[in-house]
Parts: C-alpha cells; structure tokens; sequence
C-alpha cells in the first residue's frame, strides 16, 4: 500500500510521518519512506529543480519532467519498496500537480490526468492535511531554513485552493479517496495517526476499513 501526505508548508505532514515512522514498528507494519521525486533523471531533475525555486519555464516540458521522474519513481524506488511493506510518501502527485497549476496558471484537472496515467505509481490512500493557512504561516516562520516561493501567504493561500481542487479531481478521475482533515492540535494528530493505522492494518486484507476522518 502507498500511503501520500499532502497539504501546503507546515501543515504537518513530516509530524504525522514521525509519528506514523514511529509507530508502526510496535505493531509489526515494515512501513517505509520515500519522496516527492526519484532525482533519477538529469534532465528531470534540472527542470524540477528550477520549478521548486518557482521558475516556471516551458509548460510542456514541465509535464514531461514530471511524468518523467514518476515513472523512474515507481520502477526503481517505488516497487522495491512496496516488495517489503507499505509506504509512506511525504507529499507526492497531488504536491506536483498543485506545483505545476501554481506556476503556469492552469487548472488543476490537467495535471491530474496527465500523471494518473501510471497506475503502479497511485497512492491507495491520500490524506490531504487542511491545516489553516495562518497556523501553518507561523508554523514556517519558525523554521531555520529560508522559506521558499510557495511558502510566503499569497502563494500559499492559492496552494490550498489548489489542493482542494487536485483531491476533488484525483478522486473523480481515479475513484480513490482523499481524506480531508487538519493537523492543529494533539488531538487532530492522534485522529490522524488512528486512521492511517486503521488503513495500513487492513493494507495486506482484500478490502479498507470504513472508517473516516471527516471533512
């Protein structure tokens, strides 16, 4: 099972994957970790590069690179990982998708269905951390690293639209779910980690358990 954390700068995804990293020894789930890119490709990896320091460049060679490096991801790190267990992916295509919207002001619908098109690279499950903006604002100004573009409110206020969109548009083209909730408080985080427990349980049965983190 692949398991991706989404949401925009500081909403609390690498809390959540330490807390899920942590975990899920106690209970025998050989969970492991990967990225947003496999860095596999150097031309990909140029292009990508320039798009997370906020250049937007040629839009279709943008697509490519992205299309590019997922398919890399998947065969060489992807699929050997998911050979000894479930994985956990620290934003992953909707991140990409939403990266890509930002940068060439495009809708969000064709991104997702340029890069659904490789089914081994799909997460199961998405969890989608709505986290509200102010919070997650002050959350990156504590951080010792310089803030990137997409960091600062205005971009990242369009993020979160962004990724409301990419989660409505993923589930509708590919009819796997995306759970919707923030990451505030200890509580949330307890909910949170409960659920994807729950899904990486059942990871090895036939089917998903019904339990849901509301909206």
């Amino acid at each position: 099972m692949l398991l991706a954390l989404e949401g925009i700068a500081g909403a609390g995804k690498s809390t959540l994957r330490d807390r899920l990293l942590k975990d899920t020894p106690t209970e025998g789930i050989a969970l492991s970790h990967i990225g947003q890119f496999s860095w596999l490709s150097r031309p990909a990896t140029h292009t990508l590069i320039r798009l997370r320091a906020g250049h937007a460049g040629n839009a279709d060679q943008a697509v490519e690179a992205a299309r590019q490096d997922l398919v890399l991801h998947a065969r060489f790190n992807l699929a050997p990982a998911l050979a000894q267990g479930p994985v956990l992916a620290d934003r992953f295509t909707l991140s990409t998708v939403c990266l890509l919207a930002l940068l060439h002001q495009q809708p969000v619908d064709k991104y997702v269905h340029h890069l659904v098109e490789l089914d081994s690279a799909r997460p199961q499950l998405t969890l989608l951390l709505t986290t509200a903006s102010d919070i997650c604002q002050a959350r990156v100004s504590r951080r010792a690293t310089a803030r990137r573009f997409n960091e600062y409110p205005e971009a990242a206020g369009r993020l979160t639209d962004l990724y409301h969109e990419a989660a409505n548009a993923w589930t509708k083209t590919t009819g796997l779910p995306v759970l919707h909730h923030p990451c505030t408080t200890r509580a949330d985080l307890d909910t949170l980690a409960a659920a994807c427990m729950d899904y990486l349980r059942a990871a090895s049965g036939p089917t998903f358990p019904t339990t849901e983190v509301s909206r």
